[in-house]
């Protein structure tokens, strides 16, 4: 007499197919993993509250010129309890001049970067998808540009537009979304060559709705992070061109027209080239860390570790 086979059971006398599945891990789980992310996101989000809340933050007006802002001989004031990062040349309050500056590096930041990846995607998606001609001129006047020094075509762009805050963003687009051009171009090519997108064109399915509906959630991810690690790469822009005395004019306030300003005092004075500098830097690295903690989680190679 055989004997049916009973399917194994766990310890809770379930069979393994009736076992619940461990649901797949979300990106801001991925993300919140890495202790670098977090401190990243922490200063990020530091970094807006001042912005949005810099008439509240700030303790001076940043224009103001005080009359004790000097000492007797005319030179900057140290980091003190009325001023606590000092003042500059002028008198004026460093702390609340570097808030303001905060609201200009992340406004510019951000829209020139989301402008590169605009003008990037929509290049590298045409030309990728179309081939041909149109990817022939598309990306022979991508390469064009790429062959450009960016920080010198960005001078020449901003000197001939008269730099204001909106120009040095539009400029700062002009000059990066070529590299945003390229990657999504190369992954256009791939996707439009899987049997989804061949299915879509044999059903008929208009052009419009395919790059829309089908090719760009396929792009999401790395347009994810390339417009988190591309805002770092924009901070440093605009303030090399402040620097230069191309980018933000005074009296607007910049993390590099400050250090611009007070170049000349820096041994007497290195409160004020260190304080925007440490600013840049906490910037560019908060960006830089976030970003590639979403490289590493969005990477599918690393999707399958838990």
């Amino acid at each position: 007499m055989e004997v049916a086979a009973v399917p194994p059971t766990t310890s809770t006398g379930l069979q393994p197919s009736q076992r619940r599945r461990r649901p797949a891990p979300t990106l801001w789980s991925r993300v919140k993993r890495s202790p670098s992310a977090v401190f990243g996101l922490l200063v990020i989000g530091l970094l807006i509250a001042a912005a949005v809340f810099a008439p509240w933050v700030a303790r001076n007006n940043p224009a103001e010129q005080f009359s004790d802002g000097l000492t007797i001989d005319g030179r900057p004031l140290p980091p003190n309890a009325r001023f606590w990062l000092g003042t500059d040349l002028l008198g004026r309050d460093l702390f609340s001049r570097l808030i303001y500056g905060a609201r200009v590096s992340l406004l510019i930041g951000v829209a020139a970067n989301a402008a590169a990846l605009s003008i990037g995607t929509l290049f590298g998606t045409v030309a990728g998808y179309f081939k041909g001609w149109t990817a022939t001129v598309f990306m022979r006047f991508t390469d064009m540009m790429m062959a450009f020094p960016a920080l010198i075509l960005a001078i020449a762009l901003a000197a001939i537009l008269r730099p204001s805050l909106w120009i040095v963003a539009l400029v700062i687009a002009m000059v990066n979304w070529v590299w945003i051009a390229r990657i999504v171009y190369g992954q256009v090519l791939a996707i439009s060559q899987r049997e989804f997108i061949d299915a879509a064109r044999v059903l008929g399915v208009p052009t419009s709705r395919i790059l829309w509906k089908h090719l760009l959630p396929h792009l999401l991810p790395t347009l994810l992070v390339w417009g988190t690690l591309g805002i770092s790469t924009t901070v440093m822009f605009e303030a090399s061109l402040s620097f230069l005395g191309v980018g933000v004019r005074p009296p607007t306030p910049s993390w590099g027209g400050t250090i611009n300003e007070s170049q000349s005092y820096f041994l007497e004075a290195p409160w004020l080239v260190a304080f925007p500098g440490i600013g840049i830097l906490l910037t560019s690295l908060a960006f830089n860390l976030v970003g590639d903690a979403l490289r590493d989680a969005v990477d599918p190679t690393l999707r399958g570790r838990a």
